[in-house]
């Protein structure tokens, strides 16, 4: 077990550049830990939120040789918000050039919300190259569950979020919520696409957690005016099904069954409800399943973190 103070703030790393991958897109990339150490990657949710700092604490740096990179269009990686030749498809390849680049055979993939959709997406198409799983907040790409997500999960549980959240519209749209808000958020004029994609990630923060601090559709104080990343990159993926076929990640799970892992789920996630992570722990079999209680979406809800922290150094032992 990894000692806490190790990993309590979080880690500089000690390489950080810029790769290119094609299309036009420059990925960054940084390293934490040790150089020698199991070779671990992280991937960051949204799409489009970019990897945090808080996201190195999950590695034990005496352990573990840890990648963490920002997807296309999100972060520190060029262009920013950049929606061209961003799919599914191209990230899993982007995957595999640094994996390439870094010269690793096989490693510890650990990914939550989109990230385990990314972690799936990418172990179904590269087996051999994954020696275990770490995920959070599992979810599938379904139409089903971004409905239940944004539109029917808010209805039975927030009602007075959903309620502000479809004020924002003309009343002739609210009864489809969804729609009139993927649709703005691709409107190129700011006056139409800012106001909601403000929203949308106000509204996604709230439904996060369990007890949410924000209970309103407004910018945390001191939060930059700058437009939102997360909402216009998930809006593009979600437009187009994010890439997938209809139930892909459930019906290839069978090629997960020689790969180790653990999922770390809150018992109360509202936006990735355990549904997703009971499914996919059935049809991969080799994985453990943690339902943490008193935990909603979030990776600061109680016990997440820890949770995660354990199953890293649990599944990282086993290469």
């Amino acid at each position: 077990m990894p000692d806490q103070a190790m990993i309590e703030e979080p880690l500089r790393p000690f390489d950080a550049r810029m790769l290119a991958v094609g299309d036009g897109h420059w990925l960054y990339v940084e390293e934490v830990g040790r150089r020698d150490g199991t070779p671990a990657l992280f991937l960051h949710g949204g799409p489009g939120s970019g990897a945090q700092h808080a996201h190195r604490r999950l590695f034990d740096p005496s352990r573990f040789h840890a990648l963490l990179f920002d997807q296309r269009g999100a972060g520190r990686s060029h262009p920013y918000l950049s929606l061209t030749a961003n799919t599914t498809q191209s990230l899993i390849a982007d995957i595999e050039a640094i994996r390439e680049h870094f010269g690793i055979e096989r490693w510890l993939v650990v990914g939550g919300s989109w990230g385990s959709t990314l972690a799936i997406a990418y172990a179904e198409a590269f087996p051999e190259r994954v020696n275990g799983l770490v995920m959070r907040a599992i979810f599938l790409g379904t139409h089903e569950e971004v409905e239940w997500a944004f539109v029917e999960g808010p209805k039975l549980f927030r009602p007075d979020l959903f309620a502000e959240f479809i004020a924002l519209l003309p009343e002739d749209e609210r009864s489809d919520p969804l729609t009139a808000y993927l649709r703005r958020l691709a409107d190129p004029d700011p006056a139409e696409q800012a106001p909601v994609a403000q929203a949308w990630a106000a509204y996604e923060r709230a439904l996060s957690e369990l007890a949410p601090a924000q209970t309103r559709l407004t910018a945390p104080v001191g939060q930059s005016a700058r437009l939102p990343p997360t909402p216009i990159v998930e809006g593009h993926y979600i437009r187009n099904d994010f890439f997938l076929e209809p139930d892909q990640l459930l019906r290839d799970a069978h090629r997960l069954h020689g790969i180790p892992g653990v999922i770390v789920q809150g018992r109360y996630d509202l936006l990735c409800p355990p549904k997703s992570a009971y499914a996919l722990s059935q049809a991969w079999g080799n994985c453990r399943l943690q339902l943490i209680d008193k935990a909603g979406h979030a990776m600061t809800e109680p016990g997440v973190t820890e949770a995660l922290v354990a199953a890293i150094s649990e599944v990282g032992e086993r290469r």
